[in-house]
């Protein structure tokens, strides 16, 4: 798992540095638990927790955080989850990672445009399959 951890975070922080920008990598667990982080240099530190709740979320709850953001907003089913497990984030940049059609945790990033961050943490959970 660590080896496949790795690429993960490689394939991010490849892709940040030839955009030009430094963001916050986090991966977790199908729990929600960390098991692997990386703030590149230059990135800033408000990120950080962004990124980790951002793979929270889409760990805990199966599903990319902007997916389960767009019922999360005012008048949504479920509307104030974010509030729930410690906090969660309802915006793009958090991806499931997936292997044979299992969830098996997944990744987050965060510190250049909420965009940039979705595209990114696309490509790193890519790098699984």
């Amino acid at each position: 798992m660590m080896e496949s951890v790795q690429r993960v975070v490689e394939e991010v922080t490849t892709a940040a540095r030839q955009r030009g920008v430094a963001v916050s990598v986090a991966v977790v667990d199908q729990a929600g638990h960390l098991v692997a982080f990386h703030r590149m240099d230059g990135a800033l530190a408000g990120p950080i927790d962004v990124s980790i709740k951002k793979a929270r979320t889409a760990a805990l709850f199966g599903t990319d955080s902007d997916v389960l953001g767009q019922g999360a907003r005012p008048g949504g089913a479920i509307y104030t989850l974010e509030h729930t497990n410690g906090g969660l984030i309802g915006f793009g940049g958090g991806v499931q990672l997936r292997r044979a059609d299992q969830g098996i945790g997944a990744v987050g990033v965060a510190g250049a445009t909420v965009e940039a961050d979705e595209e990114l943490a696309r490509l790193g959970a890519a790098a699984l399959r």
